[in-house]
């Protein structure tokens, strides 16, 4: 075992083996904790999946828009920060991109991604 994977094995968050399996396209709910001063809390991020790197792996993260009182809001999640605490799927997205990033100059109705009803 070289060094690369001591560290790895070390930093790996756990619970990223338990995020529900999702794509770019898919409107996800993400639990994120919050540290205010000494008291931490868990606070749910919901947007829409527009960008994944390396799923699953060390270096990877996927970026989440949404639209909070009309001004687009995007943040990038590490699958392995131990700030996430979970993944939770709302709606699968019908999509054929890898990268939604053509959903930032889009409003209203024109920035919604298809629902796909036959993906498991």
């Amino acid at each position: 075992m070289n060094l690369i994977d001591v560290v790895e094995k070390k930093y790996a968050n756990p619970n990223a083996k338990t995020f529900a399996p999702f794509k770019t396209g898919d409107t996800v709910e993400v639990a994120v904790r919050i540290k205010e001063g000494e008291k931490t809390r868990i606070q749910n991020f919901q947007g829409t999946c527009i960008a994944m790197k390396n799923p699953g792996q060390m270096n990877g993260h996927f970026r989440v828009r949404k639209i909070s009182d009309g001004v687009g809001v995007e943040r990038v999640f590490p699958f392995h920060s131990p700030a996430v605490e979970g993944v939770k799927i709302i709606s699968k997205g019908k999509s054929r991109r890898a990268k939604h990033n053509y959903l930032r100059e889009r409003t209203g109705k024109a920035a919604r991604v298809a629902i796909d009803y036959n993906r498991d």
